[in-house]
Order: C-alpha cells, then sequence, then structure tokens
C-alpha cells in the first residue's frame, strides 16, 4: 500500500505518517513534508523517485505528472485500467493526504500584494485531491486533519478504510477544492474589475427541529470566521437546543447590545425590543428593561453587556423567559439559574469590534445583500431644527431612544424617559399608528411629561409631532428629509419641542 503526503499544515502529520508506516505503508512526500517526515526519522520516498523527474519552476510543478495520477485514477476494477498503469510502470496510490497552501490566509493580510498572492494558490494540491476523491472507491483521500484519527483505526481494524468513510472523505476534498477555488476567483474577479459573482461559505452548525413553523425543515450555518455578538459562535451553557425563531429573536437582541458601552439590557420578542434600560450597572439597566413592559416580556429573551451577577439572576428566575446572554455568568447566578432546566443561557463573546459584514435576505429566486446597519450617529446639538434647542438630559435621553428605534420594525416609534424606553411602536402601515402604540404604553406606565421620541424614518407630516405633544413628548430626533420637513418643524416649534434631524434613517423592513 502506497501514500502520498504533502501538506501545509502539518499538525499531527508526523504522528499520522509514523502510525501508516507501522502497518507497513510505503510514503511518499513533496518540499517541506518530506523534510519534517525524515527529521522524524521515517523513510519516506521523494516524490522525484516516483515521477523520475525534478521539482521546476521553484517547485511550482512537481506532482502533475503521470505516475501521480495515473496511480491516483487508475481504477482497480478495470482490468485494461491496471494493464495499463503496469506497462507504464506506475504504481497504484491507495492514500493521498493533501491540505493546500494558505490562500486565504495570505490574502486576509492587509499589506498582501498580487504576486503574494498568486504564489499562494496552490494547483498540484486541489489536482491530486481531485484525482483522489474521483476515484474514491480505491482510494482514500485526507485534506482535514481530524480525521487522521478514524483513518488509522480503521485501516488497523480492517487493513483498509470502509466505503462509506472513503464517500464522506471525498465529499469532503471536492467541498475543501470548491471552498479554495471560489475565494481564488473572487480575489481574482475583484482585481479584474469584473462584474460580481457571489461566493458564500459557511459550516453547519446544527439541524434545527423545524424553522419558524413546525412544518418547515430548517439548518443553522455559520461564517468561518469568528464574529463578536454572535449567536452563531455563542457558547451554551445550559437548556434546550436553540429553534430557528430563537436565533432569530437572540440575532436581534445582540444587535441592540452591541450599540451600548455603558451597562445595558434589553428584552426582546418577536425581534422587536418590548424593554430597554442602562444604567450605573447591570441591575438598575435590568430593572428599568423590565419595568418598561413586565407582560411582554413573558417567554422572551434578556441580553446584557454585563457579567450577570447573582443579585440580577435572583429577579430574572421568577420570570418565564426563553434565552438569557451575557458575555459572562457569575458561579452564583448559574447556580440560581440552573433550577430553570429549560432556560437556555449562551456566553457570547461581546469585544467590540468595527468589522464590516453583509447582510443575506432571501427571495423567490434570489438573494438581496446589503452591508449590515453598523452606523448610528451620535446626536449633537447642532441637528436641532427647531427655535428651542434639547437640554443636556433630553440629549441624552434622545441618544439612547435613537438607538433602540434602529432596531425596531419599520414604521418604528420609540418614546423613552430616563435612560428606559416607555413604549415601542414597532411594523405599523402608517406612523402616527406606531407612534400611538408607543405614546399609549407610555401612559400605561404613568409617564405622561418628559418623553422623548425617535422615528426611524422622517415625519412626512406634523400629525405625529401633535400627537406626541399630547403625551408629554419634549424632544424628538428623525432622519428629515421628508418634502414636508417644514410641516413638523411648525408644529414643533407651536408645541415647544425640540427636534433633531439626523441626515440618516434607519428603516428595519
Amino acid at each position: 500500500m502506497r501514500a502520498l503526503i504533502s501538506v501545509s499544515d502539518k499538525s499531527g502529520i508526523v504522528e499520522f505518517a509514523s502510525a501508516l508506516k507501522k502497518l507497513g505503508w510505503e510514503l511518499i512526500a513533496t518540499g517541506g513534508t518530506l523534510k519534517t517526515l525524515r527529521n522524524s526519522g521515517l523513510e519516506v520516498m521523494d516524490i522525484q523517485q516516483v515521477t523520475g523527474f525534478p521539482e521546476i519552476c521553484e517547485g511550482r510543478v512537481k506532482t502533475l505528472h503521470p505516475k501521480v495520477h495515473g496511480g491516483l485514477l487508475a481504477r482497480r476494477d478495470k482490468s485494461d485500467h491496471m494493464n495499463q498503469i503496469a506497462e507504464n510502470e506506475i504504481t497504484p496510490i491507495d492514500l493521498v493526504c493533501v491540505n493546500l497552501y494558505p490562500f486565504e490566509a495570505t490574502i486576509a493580510k492587509p499589506d498582501v500584494t498580487m504576486e503574494d498572492a498568486i504564489e499562494n494558490i496552490d494547483i498540484g494540491g486541489p489536482s491530486m485531491l481531485r484525482s483522489a476523491a474521483k476515484n474514491f472507491r480505491d482510494v482514500t483521500v485526507v485534506c482535514d486533519p481530524e480525521d487522521y484519527p478514524t483513518i488509522i483505526e480503521e485501516l488497523t481494524l480492517n487493513g483498509n478504510t470502509q466505503y462509506e468513510t472513503r464517500l464522506q472523505l471525498s465529499a469532503k476534498a471536492f467541498t475543501h477544492t470548491a471552498l479554495y477555488d471560489s475565494k481564488i476567483a473572487e480575489f481574482m474577479r475583484k482585481a479584474a474589475g469584473l462584474p460580481e459573482k457571489l461566493f458564500l461559505s459557511f459550516d453547519k452548525v446544527q439541524s434545527l427541529r423545524y424553522g419558524e413553523n413546525p412544518h418547515q425543515s430548517a439548518s443553522f450555518y455559520r461564517e468561518a470566521k469568528e464574529t463578536p455578538f454572535s449567536v452563531a459562535f455563542s457558547k451554551q451553557l445550559q437548556g434546550k437546543e436553540l429553534s430557528y425563531n430563537n436565533i432569530q429573536d437572540a440575532n436581534a437582541a445582540l444587535s441592540i447590545v452591541k450599540e451600548f458601552k455603558d451597562p445595558f439590557c434589553v428584552a426582546l420578542k418577536h425581534m422587536n425590543p418590548c424593554g430597554a434600560g442602562i444604567g450605573k450597572d447591570l441591575l438598575q439597566a435590568w430593572s428599568k428593561a423590565y419595568e418598561a413592559d413586565k407582560v411582554s416580556i413573558y417567554g422572551g429573551i434578556v441580553a446584557m453587556n454585563r457579567i450577570l451577577t447573582k443579585e440580577v439572576a435572583l429577579l430574572m428566575k421568577p420570570i418565564f423567559l426563553e434565552i438569557v446572554m451575557a458575555p459572562d455568568y457569575e458561579t452564583e447566578a448559574l447556580e440560581v439559574l440552573s433550577s430553570k432546566k429549560n432556560l437556555r443561557i449562551l456566553k457570547v463573546n461581546m469585544q467590540a469590534e468595527n468589522i464590516k459584514c453583509k447582510t443575506y435576505t432571501g427571495i423567490n429566486g434570489g438573494l438581496l445583500v446589503q452591508d449590515t446597519d453598523n452606523e448610528c450617529l451620535e446626536l449633537s446639538p447642532e441637528m436641532c431644527v427647531t427655535k428651542r434647542k434639547p437640554a443636556e438630559k433630553e440629549l441624552q435621553e434622545l441618544n439612547f431612544a435613537w438607538k433602540i428605534v434602529k432596531h425596531v420594525k419599520s414604521n418604528a416609534i420609540v418614546v423613552a424617559k430616563d435612560g428606559a424606553t416607555a413604549g415601542v411602536g414597532a411594523g405599523q402601515m402608517n406612523r402616527v399608528g406606531s407612534a400611538e402604540i408607543a405614546l399609549k404604553e407610555a401612559k400605561d406606565l404613568g409617564i405622561t411629561q418628559g418623553l422623548v421620541l425617535a422615528s426611524d424614518g422622517f415625519l412626512p407630516f406634523g400629525d405625529t409631532v401633535a400627537l406626541a405633544a399630547e403625551y408629554g413628548v419634549t424632544a424628538i430626533v428623525q432622519p428629515g428629509g421628508s418634502i414636508r420637513d417644514e410641516d413638523s418643524i411648525k408644529v414643533a416649534d407651536e408645541k415647544g419641542i425640540a427636534m433633531l434631524f439626523t441626515g440618516m434613517r434607519h428603516f428595519k423592513h
């Protein structure tokens, strides 16, 4: 039995090759792999001894040879194949262990040159993987060091790998080369200025019980690179398996948490915040979020940006929640919540990074792709368009409300006071309807003065401003940009309301 080994990632390769040698396999290697294995004391053939041809073009050409690919592609069940390779003095190769030049890691470097990128495009490696993967009935193909133990175990027990294993390894190899080629194509097309083709690569996290509804099948995938504030890379400490809707809601909650640096807590239901609060510590932030809407939080999700303390956990315990998310937990807090066996507790990396990413939305027969809305302007007095300017405290409240309304379904209205939401109006067909919902919620809480209001889109008429004044709103922030902006400004001036225009909207359909 003969194995050809040529790897860039040399983790575990000496142990793997040693195990093959003990089982009586003949080893062939190239370049750095050959040196590594020989330095470990293993007897290994140089690829040149197989091909009878030297490596040329600085190693660009070494395995592209009939004595390599004939040994890989010849079908053992076809006599004409076996006769032909025998006539040409080609020995079958029964196992190929290859992983590829680090192209993706190379182009991720900020100072990468075209020359560096080109030299990290592997040619011989993908060719060997594809040849071996095509002939998986006879050849074992390995591209992932995590598969080494399984292969050695099967070879030890059976003298060969099982058909099912070779089929799975073949699929992995073709996936590996497909993803590799997609990264190269993406890089080269960008460099050449060609019209964009979209290449997506996600790894499966798990199959889900179902999608939004029980009759819909669903799966959960994540990107290769870890991202902060991501449920895809969170660590579940306890509780039931996450559902499709859990994941959607958790993602929405984490997107809101990402906006705040001070102690913050948000309660969320159906991808909209039902209560949010900022405070001097997590206890105060939690209390504000809970008091904002004690009804809607039932069966909801809570996310916070500070270590969850025992004190806060004790307040949460009586409430039915689906998920709790935090950057970490006190041991005593986990002990308190552990009695709620079904409660999903997630530990999430909340180290802020300015990462540019994309948002993907499927449509019938297509895909919408856009930059994720990571922008949120800090409000300033210069944005004021009314006669009355906001007081310092009003400006703070407006900044809080503006960060929350960004994450509410359009048409969105958020009213707030003292660093907490007092009312949230989401997803109505007109903005006045959303405002009525939010303002009535605030009134039900007994808050009838000193409110601020944030709108994700412009207010095309003065009606929303007039309604806000009736409910005790003293300051408003909105994008502006309507051809009838003056109507809103006029009503605000009449009611003594300070109003800011940001020039940036945050629709969330």
